[in-house]
């Protein structure tokens, strides 16, 4: 079932108090560049630097008391690990966090300095899931999935809510694909707090696997995750996959070069931090640009989480 506006609502309430309400940023020379006009939604000056503090958030504020004594487990390869671990510290909440081996170590560094327990497993999504159930049989904790859990969904849609709610006659608001939990809940604001707005996805095309969810109707998966991208390797789930397949107008495939490009673009005419995924839907707008002429266009920048000894330029 598609959550209410009600349920929207209700979430930005409950996670004011404890996420900033980030800047919307604007850039004229990228609005001249991409031929539109461009509301960049700062989530990488969120709290732990991303989108994911909203859904963490919400989801541990709807846990009982008894849940919030066991605490909480998750497994993610960095800006939900942080936001766990940085959300559950805040309300007096013990977080396991299973990470891939390979995940960057400035996250791990992150989790561990946000009071996260770490418990390292092999990079595949099944070992990371065998772990994680593990450590909730073993603790009691409840798992809280990084991006196909309702609450975490409603939390992530407080970001387009906010933008909306500042400038309400956007025509497209545009949000990096990876897990699907913050493309579903950008397109709940869209659809709630928009008016004849649009939500457009960007992903790249090494990892297609929500543009080729949609296109045969049933979720897909990638054989291979060869993208800088390194927050978009994981894929849509039962839960958001419904509210994208009825709510997102489209997905915009992108190649490596476009993302580093678009990356690079941000972080030197902006003069702000952002990481590859986040460049991702900007790096979209520019390849499809001819068609969103003259539109004014809002962007989630999801997070600002880089490997700083690891750039692509």
């Amino acid at each position: 079932m598609i959550p209410t506006k009600q349920e929207v609502e209700e979430a930005c309430e409950r996670v004011k108090p404890y996420v900033h309400n980030t800047p919307v940023l604007k850039s004229s020379y990228l609005n001249e560049l991409s031929c539109a006009e461009i509301f960049f939604k700062c989530e990488n000056f969120q709290k732990m630097g991303a989108f994911k503090m909203r859904g963490a958030t919400n989801a541990i504020l709807q846990l009982s008391e008894a849940q919030k004594k066991a605490g909480v487990v998750t497994h993610s390869s960095g800006n939900f690990a942080q936001a766990l671990s940085l959300a559950a510290k805040n309300l007096g909440v013990k977080a396991y966090i299973v990470m891939p081996e390979n995940a960057p170590q400035v996250k791990k560094e992150a989790v561990k300095g946000y009071g996260g327990i770490i418990t390292e497993s092999e990079s595949t999504p099944i070992a990371r899931e065998t772990e994680a159930e593990r450590i909730q049989k073993e603790t009691g904790a409840t798992f809280i999935h990084p991006s196909n859990d309702r609450n975490v969904i409603l939390g992530n849609a407080t970001s387009a809510a906010e933008l909306l709610q500042s400038y309400p006659d956007l025509d497209y608001v545009f949000a990096p694909v990876g897990g699907g939990g913050l493309i579903a809940g950008t397109s709940l604001s869209v659809k709630y707090f928009g008016n004849n707005c649009k939500t457009i996805g960007g992903e790249p095309f090494e990892v297609d696997d929500a543009f080729r969810s949609l296109k045969t109707g049933k979720i897909e998966f990638n054989e291979t995750t060869n993208t800088i991208a390194d927050g978009l390797k994981t894929f849509l789930g039962d839960v958001n996959f419904p509210i994208i397949q009825e709510l997102v107008s489209e997905i915009i495939r992108v190649e490596e070069t476009e993302i580093i490009s678009a990356m690079k673009l941000i972080w030197e005419r902006m003069k702000i931090i952002i990481e590859p995924s986040c460049a991702v839907p900007f790096a979209a707008l520019l390849r499809e640009k001819e068609r969103f002429k003259n539109k004014k266009v809002g962007i989630i920048l999801s997070g600002g989480n880089v490997d700083l000894k690891n750039l692509p330029f």
